[in-house]
């Protein structure tokens, strides 16, 4: 579906393609980490990013018991199944079919992600997005996003959950000031029907990347299969997503870099070694809950 504002813009192309890799986390839940730490410079903003998806209750019934964070956000949207969240700021919220959870760690805090639910399809995403340095030791924050309160772009064979940033004059369920949070995530989920396509304009020095998390798509000029990441090159100022013998549904992810250096220990991503010391120091002293 093209339109005024991207019809004339030069399309982004697929630079490289990543097959997720298949891992565990938390208590053998099984999953797909899609952005790995050595990508982490190349996506920056972007941290991680993992998808899970069974209806084996084997593979997530443990869930995420307790767990720390510090230095950067979780978002985590859920396409089927519940999952309850619970922290040390006091928070709980339930996500659940079509919900988002948005949790700022900041400074620190322990949370669990434990399943309500004993069969059927858990399915969904976790997106780790980085914190400028200025913020890195903020205070923790937490949202609960409901599925009917993320809006949604239609057109003719295409609709649009705009979960982060805007597109097509439709803004999403989280949308910042630039000079409060200037990464400026932009997170759509986007459904095509076999035929139709959806353009959107994209910053150039804005990274962004394409997941198919259903069918197969035509990204720019290049195929991207189900369960694949696009890594877009910078060069262009929009990005075309065209489903072509079958139904298609991706993420497409961007963001502005925050260009600062990235080291990372377990759940602390922090710009220093030093801090990343004192960020366990915290932890083992009880100061994230």
């Amino acid at each position: 579906m093209s339109n005024a504002n991207t019809a004339a813009l030069a399309m982004r192309q697929v630079e490289r393609l990543v097959k997720g890799q298949a891992t565990s986390d938390g208590d053998g839940v099984k999953l797909t980490r899609v952005l790995t730490q050595d990508l982490q410079q190349r996506l920056d903003p972007f941290l991680m990013l993992d998808n899970f998806a069974s209806d084996n209750p084997d593979d997530y019934i443990g869930g995420f018991p307790n767990h720390p964070h510090r230095g950067f956000e979780t978002v985590t949207y859920m396409i089927a199944g519940r999952m309850r969240h619970r922290d040390s700021a006091g928070h709980e919220g339930l996500l659940q079919n079509g919900g988002v959870q948005w949790m700022t760690a900041g400074f620190g805090l322990t949370h669990s992600e434990l399943p309500e639910q004993e069969e059927g399809l858990m399915e969904g995403f976790q997106l780790w997005l980085n914190l400028p340095a200025r913020d890195k030791l903020c205070q923790p924050g937490y949202r609960d996003i409901q599925s009917q309160d993320i809006p949604e772009w239609t057109a003719p064979g295409v609709t649009v959950r705009v979960i982060a940033g805007s597109t097509q004059g439709v803004n999403g369920a989280v949308l910042r000031d630039a000079q409060t949070h200037p990464t400026q995530a932009l997170m759509l989920d986007v459904h095509l029907a076999p035929g139709a396509s959806f353009e959107h304009a994209l910053p150039a020095a804005h990274n962004a990347f394409v997941f198919v998390y259903r069918g197969q798509a035509l990204v720019g000029h290049s195929t991207v299969p189900r369960s694949h990441m696009a890594i877009l090159s910078n060069s262009g100022s929009a990005v075309r997503l065209q489903a072509t013998g079958e139904a298609v549904r991706a993420l497409l992810i961007a963001g502005a870099p925050l260009r600062e250096p990235i080291v990372q220990y377990g759940p602390f991503v922090m710009n220093t070694r030093e801090e990343l010391m004192t960020a366990v120091e915290d932890f083992s002293n009880g100061k994230m809950g």
